[in-house]
């Protein structure tokens, strides 16, 4: 059975760049380049991989990635005094039993979505 993710590829053009944002705004764990072509992260036991695209059709943003924060509102305004540009504020999403679903969407250097997100608890 499938446990949990182990590691994400994620296409970057610029390699460089992308470990930048990574690791000097958003504040993961840089762990090691292999090359020119290759840079990885950890974050919260998942690793990513930086890549540059194998193929041309390979070559476009098309990354989605969701960082799990405790504190949504904190982490925004913490991201927004380091540059970076939201494309909306935190927002609630969803209203389930156990928790609000909270979201906060932005861009990397190279145009892949991101988003902050947050489970939190009702009052």
């Amino acid at each position: 059975m499938i446990a949990k993710i182990g590691q994400l590829a994620l296409v970057f053009r610029n390699i460089d760049a992308a470990t930048v944002f990574y690791r000097d705004t958003l504040g993961l764990k840089f762990l090691f380049s292999a090359g020119p072509r290759l840079a990885f992260f950890d974050c919260g036991g998942t690793m990513l991989m930086f890549t540059a695209a194998e193929r041309p059709e390979f070559d476009h943003p098309n990354n989605v990635v969701y960082f799990n924060v405790a504190d949504i509102q904190a982490a925004h305004v913490s991201l927004l005094a380091k540059g970076v540009k939201f494309e909306e504020a935190p927002h609630l999403v969803a209203k389930l039993p156990a928790f609000d679903l909270w979201l906060a969407s932005f861009r990397d250097p190279e145009h892949n979505l991101l988003a902050l997100r947050s489970e939190v608890k009702p009052a």
